[in-house]
């Protein structure tokens, strides 16, 4: 081959040879990880989103993170923020209103209280979810979870916005029954 065709080979290889992806990890609290099958569920939805891929999720701390070239799939998004925000409406959308993404806490783990509070009468994952939506959220609460199978609604909270009795009158005001501290 002459050195023209070497050169024009080398230009199309080149030209054609796309850029390698921008990818980025974006961890961040996740609403509607309440219970273990719920990282199933997520992942689910997370696949439904072109560019968007599911590294990791935590229902036990509501964390979740997420790999994506956001100039992909987000492109007229600017700033962390305003990705977060167009991924939080993406995964409300293909949720249904399930999913919804939040910036991670200012507050260490260690500086919140954990609250747990037997329940009764939630025999379903529905009914675990409203119960879990009731604590989740109330201004102060961090974290929750709600599990009918282990009759429980559990949150991080910080003790310096809210308490157990609101948490507990939130649960009243939906109808959960609560059991006494065993």
């Amino acid at each position: 081959m002459n050195r023209l065709a070497i050169l024009i080979l080398t230009i199309l290889c080149l030209v054609r040879t796309p850029a390698p992806a921008e990818e980025d990890d974006y961890p961040c609290r996740v609403l509607g990880l309440f219970q273990a099958d719920c990282v199933d569920d997520l992942r689910e939805v997370t696949k439904k989103v072109s560019g968007l891929a599911l590294v990791s999720a935590d229902h036990k701390t509501g964390i979740a993170t997420f790999r994506l070239d956001a100039a992909k799939v987000f492109p007229d998004a600017k700033s962390p923020k305003q990705i977060l925000e167009k991924l939080r409406n993406k995964l409300n959308g293909e949720s249904q209103g399930v999913f919804q993404t939040y910036p991670l806490s200012t507050i260490p783990r260690e500086n919140l209280t954990e609250v747990k509070m037997p329940i009764a009468g939630l025999d379903c994952k529905g009914c675990s979810y409203a119960a879990y939506l009731a604590v989740y959220k109330i201004e102060g609460v961090e974290n929750a979870t709600a599990s009918f199978k282990e009759e429980l609604v559990t949150a991080w909270i910080d003790p310096s916005k809210t308490d157990r009795a609101t948490l507990e009158e939130a649960l009243a005001k939906r109808d959960v029954t609560l059991k006494e501290d065993e």
